[in-house]
């Protein structure tokens, strides 16, 4: 009856006159700083005046900066308020009879917004304008990824409730959208990708270091628009200072200059090329129902789970002789396979892989903090370092307490986030892996998650860099107040921004350089950035509105560490900062209200809430009713489609990968000849006699090597333990490759593998 009924109200949303007709977004790339600004068309074709509300995603980390209103000719640019005094501003206009516009973020989740249109006469029109700033992640393949969110999937709370989104079939969104994106750096840009069909890219000049694209026509606002962004040289590190504001006091952020730092730490190689072979490796993997939902538009056949599934696999297999591990599953409740952390083994490894196997996406609601806790509570393993790796959709509402909770534990672990699929809360993701001390991974569009997720698995294996520190070198008449939060993770190849103030005035041509200082594999190391503190042109107030934001996230994790006078003080300090700054906070809201002189509008109100694409429409419907009803739909709907896969179907690489050994080897076996794709006589009649147990274990990295090169990433720690497992055996390898390569019809050198 909860099922019927929720379905009856979304077919009256859907027949309803939605007023938002249009968005255009214009999207400026400029090195890896991203500026949107997004134009929603509203137009009340009903007879009566009416209040539209729309709930919408942006990135978890964007600086939202700016929010106007059209309404026939005149602009109306909202300022930022405290939030409650800005909501009574906005119902006091409305019961005037004015029009006022009201946008705020999310107290739960930053990446949630709510714009309220308020007293739309009958036949009018109004544009709102809203302008964001966010930095470009760095992705596994050096791509820089934007995400233009489109899909807002429900978030559960664990109070058996959801946050009210209304959300149709991505197919009847009534709306449509516009992209254009512009691009410029001072290196060449080299391709820009898209999960969307694109017009082709149009250099600007001959160095094409300037470019332009835009969405090919007919797009359907079905799903999260992604572009990935390709730079020649990518990680060169470079320093953008930003002159102050000229009305802002001196002394204070807007009115000092601001530099931002994008750092490049390059490890020595010796360092880099021994791996770790000890940690205690936990995966905490999310089985609610959304994880049934197809990965992405373009692949509806694969599941969330079913794609999670297989990379955990190749996850388990990559470990390194010596670990200790366990395997979590959650949803409304959560489970692990060993009471608590196992030493790898051949035997652990098959009763793991057994039970991930069967894995389903058949555990209800997405409660996450619980499992998380139970996790924590456990003693860490000495000289075991523990490293979290997390893979959810992301749909929770109580992200803020979450992200709290990986803070507080940080000093015992790591943690690696993964978002699947569309809808996943970019707050979520980056957020645990930023006060985790990891690296977050988003995986949609026609994404392999097995890439992305072995480079953060590499990751893990780095040798840990510890006690980081910044020293700066200025003018002495000039001195830098940090912004960002220490730095407490370097990645080799990953970027690492730090945002500062300058206080005090430097000569013509003055230079500066910060270095920063770090101990790696026991060896003091250091990576040093020389500067020019000459304010760069044509930045606005780019580069202060992010310090802003970063300094206002800080403060709010603070406010919600104490909530007595001393978060009281923080809280008043975050407003203070959004108002100067104009960068919107989770205590602050936008508010424009139309003051002209026409007419108060009357009549009551009629409210509209404007729908949002929804990837997996029937799991939001079930997750608005009780986890009971949603737990029995999906034990008995997914169980099937989800946990079985044809073996004659199944990807020869993943079927190779399940049969390796946690030592690194592979058995002589029919199950081995059929991922080969030959039958067990033929191995049995190609082999070597004085071969013995080396034969299979080189027959499936000379495959890897031959068949598999595109996606090496995904299987070189396999290799590398098969080839030191061979090279353990102290036997020859020159007869057995040559058979091996006859047989397989490839040319794959001994150098090659490592022999």
């Amino acid at each position: 009856q909860q099922l019927c009924f929720s379905l009856f109200i979304v077919f009256l949303v859907v027949c309803w006159s939605v007023p938002l007709k249009s968005i255009e977004v214009e999207l400026e790339v400029k090195d890896h700083v991203a500026t949107v600004v997004s134009t929603l068309n509203y137009q009340n074709q009903e007879d009566k005046p009416l209040e539209a509300v729309f709930v919408f995603p942006l990135p978890g980390d964007a600086a939202v900066c700016h929010f106007s209103a059209k309404i026939g000719q005149t602009q109306i640019v909202a300022e930022v308020k405290e939030k409650q005094q800005a909501r009574e501003d906005y119902d006091d206009a409305l019961s005037s009879g004015q029009q006022a516009f009201l946008l705020e973020e999310s107290e739960q989740s930053p990446d949630i917004f709510t714009l309220s249109v308020g007293s739309l006469p009958p036949g009018e029109s109004a544009s709102i304008r809203l302008e964001y700033i966010t930095e470009l992640a760095v992705q596994a393949d050096d791509g820089l990824r934007f995400s233009l969110p489109a899909v807002l999937n429900p978030r559960y709370e664990p109070q058996a409730a959801t946050v009210q989104v209304t959300s149709v079939p991505a197919s009847q969104i009534p709306y449509s959208l516009s992209f254009s994106a512009r691009v410029s750096s001072p290196r060449p840009v080299s391709k820009v990708e898209s999960n969307c069909s694109l017009d082709p890219l149009q250099y600007l000049n001959k160095e094409q270091t300037q470019a332009t694209v835009k969405l090919a026509g007919g797009h359907k606002f079905d799903r999260d628009v992604e572009l990935l962004i390709y730079y020649k040289d990518a990680h060169q590190p470079t320093a953008v200072v930003e002159a102050g504001q000229a009305s802002a006091k001196p002394g204070s952020l807007m009115g000092d200059p601001v530099v931002m730092l994008s750092l490049y730490p390059e490890f020595p190689e010796s360092v880099m090329s021994s791996l770790s072979s000890c940690g205690e490796f936990v995966f905490l993997m999310d089985r609610s129902g959304s994880m049934s939902c197809s990965t992405s538009h373009s692949k509806p056949k694969e599941t969330r789970i079913g794609s999670a599934r297989d990379t955990l696999l190749l996850l388990l297999k990559s470990l390194p002789m010596g670990c200790y591990f366990n395997v979590y599953s959650f949803g409304s409740s959560y489970q692990h396979i060993f009471p608590k952390s196992v030493e790898y083994s051949d035997q652990t490894l098959e009763e793991a892989v057994k039970k991930v196997e069967e894995m389903t996406a058949n555990l209800g609601g997405t409660e996450i903090l619980q499992p998380l806790k139970h996790i924590y509570n456990q003693p860490c393993i000495p000289k075991q370092p523990r490293q979290l790796f997390v893979f959810t959709d992301g749909e929770v509402s109580n992200t803020k307490e979450v992200i709290n909770l990986v803070k507080k534990n940080s000093g015992s672990h790591r943690c690696f986030s993964f978002g699947i699929g569309e809808g996943a809360s970019s707050a979520l993701i980056n957020g645990l892996a930023k006060k985790g001390r990891g690296h977050a991974q988003f995986i949609t569009g026609a994404d392999r998650m097995q890439t992305k997720v072995m480079q953060s698995l590499r990751f893990a294996l780095q040798p840990a860099v510890v006690d980081i520190s910044i020293k700066w070198d200025l003018p002495k008449q000039v001195s830098a107040t940090v912004l960002s939060p220490p730095i407490t993770t370097l990645f080799q190849g990953q970027r690492s921004l730090v945002y500062a103030q300058l206080t005090g005035k430097s000569s013509e041509g003055a230079q500066g350089s910060v270095t920063v200082n770090y101990k790696l594999a026991g060896q003091p190391s250091k990576t040093q950035l020389h500067f020019s503190l000459k304010p760069a042109e044509d930045t606005g107030l780019t580069v202060h509105r992010l310090g802003a934001r970063v300094l206002i996230r800080s403060l709010e994790m603070e406010e919600r560490e104490d909530r007595g006078e001393k978060g009281e003080a923080v809280k008043e300090k975050v407003v203070e900062l959004s108002v100067k700054s104009g960068v919107s906070s989770s205590f602050t809201a936008f508010i424009a209200v139309n003051k002209s002189d026409g007419k108060p509008i009357e009549g009551p109100l009629i409210h509209r809430n404007v729908p949002t694409p929804s990837k997996c429409f029937l799991n939001q419907l079930i997750q608005s009713s009780d986890c009971i009803t949603h737990s029995f739909i999906y034990n008995n709907k997914n169980k099937d489609k989800s946990s079985y896969q044809d073996p004659d179907q199944q990807d020869p690489f993943l079927q190779l990968v399940s049969l390796q050994k946690a030592s690194g080897c592979w058995l002589l076996d029919p199950a081995l000849a059929a991922a080969l794709g030959k039958t067990s006589e033929e191995l049995d009649q190609s082999k070597p006699a004085s071969v013995g147990c080396l034969w299979a274990t080189i027959l499936a990295l000379i495959w890897l090597h031959a068949s598999k090169t595109d996606s090496k990433g995904e299987w070189e720690l396999l290799s590398l333990k098969a080839v030191s497992w061979l090279r353990a055996q102290n036997a020859p390898c020159v007869e057995c490759v040559d058979a091996a390569n006859t047989l397989l019809g490839c040319k794959v050198q001994r150098d090659v593998l490592g022999l």
